[in-house]
């Protein structure tokens, strides 16, 4: 295990006080999940949580949601007590974000526990606050003998299974929270827009599962208070506060956020939808996206906007978090012997090498939304994700992962790791030069994991083109299976700052380890 600060959990009344409580009713009111009312009477409400986003060895980003027009104040402090506590002035919140907005931390201490509140100030008197929403998060390490741990998965509320309070929720999310760990990667799928939501669903078995129902789960979204609505929705579970407010993440997005297996430039024939333009609907859907999930590099000028990026935790580890959907071609049969624009686009690309040549850490993890070698398809003839079902040499989205993997072993670039979710299962693949079709790369490892909240599904098959081996496989015999009957799957990165080894755990609900890789520091072909 890590050598980590030795700083003990936060307790549940820190990461809890002021929480909301979701009643067990299925059907949440109009009144919960509607724009807040703009009454001048009472205090402003944060009652949907904090979350703390990006963090770094001396910055975050610290969310918050009112229920009314509010100014943002947030209070750090080495202790529970707040004593010598910092202030940070933030924003005036509004409806133009949906009465969401963030505040950045800046000039934080390395390696340390931070502990931070939450006050929403009455924009007109700001001697009437609200109840404090407190939260807590480590910042990243200066020294490598810190070490690293963060776990990851993807998946939430797809497929019809959303909060169940038959079973307490999003129950995986407080077992994720008991491993404290120092930052949580969701690797897209945050939502589905494109999945209604019924109040019960009958099991295989005869068991009736029941969700927690809104107005905004009960279409596809294709407003922007639509989408807005998506996002809120998992906030409505305990569990997921509690976990946002002792857990950073680094969020990214794939296709759900939108809709199923979109694409720039799409025209939908669907005739769920009233608006066929999957270019407006995305940009509807990055808008709540932006103002629902702290995310650095959402928040610049228009002209600045992306989610790419690489976010820093300290010497041990550069994490670049990538877009596979804002830049993607149209999904096709991937035969084309030429393409530059692929599932990154030639910027995203030139941006990845670029910043994988220049980073020191000793481990580089490439977080992608979707798999690398397992053959996603959609529709009976195109296809989804990179691999296109062709053993052969590189051909369509195929080329781009070529030319990123040749450039890597041509660098000398060491200790790559590619982590996604998609899915909906979890598994290890280990892909050699050796069994493929094309060669000029350096061995490396992809670990698979998910769903979080959502159907399970059976294994992909593998397409041999970079040479996976599929080590460990863990997923169901037939689609979709609910929650109630399958356990939710998320993965573990221990770094050990001591020998640097990095550890993978594939990790079942209920506590079990399925499967778990050592992987050595400076080296390749493991």
């Amino acid at each position: 295990m890590s050598n980590r600060p030795s700083v003990p959990a936060p307790g549940r009344r820190t990461v809890l006080r002021g929480s909301l409580l979701v009643s067990a009713a299925v059907t949440v009111p109009v009144a919960v999940t509607a724009a807040p009312a703009f009454a001048l009477s009472g205090r402003p409400s944060a009652s949907w949580g904090v979350q703390v986003g990006d963090v770094t060895a001396s910055s975050a980003l610290v969310w918050v949601r009112s229920d009314r027009p509010a100014r943002m104040v947030v209070e750090t402090s080495a202790t529970e007590s707040f004593r010598r506590a910092r202030t940070w002035h933030g924003p005036l919140i509004g409806a133009r974000t949906d009465f969401t907005r963030t505040t950045p931390l800046y000039g934080l201490p390395a390696g340390e526990q931070v502990h931070y509140r939450v006050t929403l100030a009455d924009p007109h008197d700001p001697r009437r606050t609200g109840k404090p929403v407190y939260g807590t998060f480590r910042t990243a390490p200066a020294r490598r003998r810190d070490g690293v741990r963060f776990l990851w998965s993807g998946d939430i509320a797809g497929q019809g299974w959303g909060i169940n309070p038959d079973i307490g929720g999003y129950r995986v999310y407080d077992e994720m929270r008991r491993l404290d760990p120092d930052f949580f990667l969701c690797s897209g799928d945050n939502i589905y827009a494109d999945g209604v939501l019924e109040p019960s669903v009958t099991l295989p078995d005869g068991r009736v599962w029941r969700n927690i129902t809104t107005v905004e789960k009960s279409k596809v979204a294709e407003t922007l208070d639509e989408y807005r609505g998506n996002f809120r929705y998992n906030l409505l579970d305990d569990n997921l506060r509690a976990f946002n407010a002792q857990v950073p993440s680094v969020i990214q997005w794939d296709d759900h956020e939108v809709r199923n297996n979109w694409y720039p430039g799409q025209i939908l024939d669907d005739v769920r939808y009233t608006e066929k333009n999957v270019d407006l609907l995305a940009t509807r859907s990055m808008r709540a996206f932006r103002e629902y999930f702290p995310v650095p590099t959402l928040q610049a000028s228009p002209a600045e906007r992306r989610m790419h990026r690489v976010v820093r935790h300290g010497p041990l580890l550069d994490l670049f978090v990538l877009d596979m959907r804002s830049f993607r071609n149209a999904n096709s049969p991937g035969r084309q012997p030429d393409d530059t624009t692929g599932i990154l686009g030639a910027e995203q690309l030139s941006w990845l090498k670029r910043e994988l040549s220049r980073s020191r850490a000793v481990w580089k993890v490439i977080a992608a939304d979707m798999p690398l070698g397992l053959v996603v398809p959609d529709g009976a003839t195109d296809f989804e994700a990179v691999a296109q079902g062709d053993p052969g040499a590189p051909l369509g989205r195929e080329l781009q992962i070529a030319e990123l993997l040749r450039h890597i072993k041509h660098r000398g670039i060491t200790g790559t790791v590619w982590l996604t979710a998609d899915v909906h299962y979890t598994s290890a693949q280990h892909y050699a030069p050796e069994r493929a079709a094309f060669k000029d790369f350096a061995p490396f490892w992809e670990f698979v994991s998910g769903p979080l909240a959502a159907g399970s599904f059976p294994a992909n098959v593998l397409d041999g083109t970079f040479g996976p081996d599929r080590v460990f496989v863990r997923a169901p015999d037939r689609e979709n299976v609910s929650p109630m009957e399958q356990p939710q799957f998320f993965g573990e990165v221990d770094i050990d700052g001591e020998s640097g080894e990095l550890t993978v755990r594939l990790r079942a609900q209920g506590g079990t380890v399925l499967f778990s890789k050592v992987l050595q520091p400076g080296r390749t072909g493991q």
